[in-house]
């Protein structure tokens, strides 16, 4: 039987108070949210797509477009003998991969600003592109902390050292 991640998301209605923590607060409104927050585990992978920074490279950037955010730069580096780490630049934030394909296994980050964006669907595309049979995906929501949540926020200029 094939599963969705949404099948397994903690909250897949962002909001509709599935969650124990949404019981017991109440979701913050869009301009109270500073985004969205996934951690994913993925496990029983292909080992060789996990070892593969080529294949990583594309997924990641079809991950980010598939969750509607902007790639502005993507890092990655393959070890020896294995394994590759990834970091993607969002506008919006980041994602970034760590594999151990000696295990099967990668560990996932994808975190994203905005209300426009939804980093559920970055953590399916991972876990359908690396062809995982077990995974475990955690996800809350950022909240803008009071103490700036009505407060402009300008840049500070910083004089340059004579």
């Amino acid at each position: 039987m094939k599963q969705t991640l949404s099948c397994l998301h903690p909250n897949p209605g962002w909001g509709s108070g599935e969650s124990p923590s949404a019981l017991s607060s109440p979701t913050p409104s869009a301009t109270e949210m500073v985004g969205k927050h996934c951690i994913l585990e993925l496990y029983d992978c292909d080992h060789a797509k996990l070892d593969d920074e080529a294949f990583l490279r594309d997924t990641i950037t079809t991950a980010a477009k598939s969750a509607g955010a902007t790639l502005l730069n993507l890092i990655t580096h393959r070890f020896e003998p294995q394994g590759v780490t990834g970091l993607a630049l969002l506008a919006e934030s980041h994602i970034s991969i760590h594999t151990w394909p000696e295990n099967g296994y990668a560990a996932v980050d994808v975190f994203t600003c905005g209300d426009h964006t939804m980093p559920e669907r970055a953590c399916d595309v991972l876990c359908c592109g690396l062809e995982a049979q077990r995974y475990q995906l955690k996800s809350f929501l950022r909240e803008t902390p009071a103490a700036v949540a009505h407060t402009p926020r300008d840049p500070q200029i910083i004089a340059a050292a004579a």
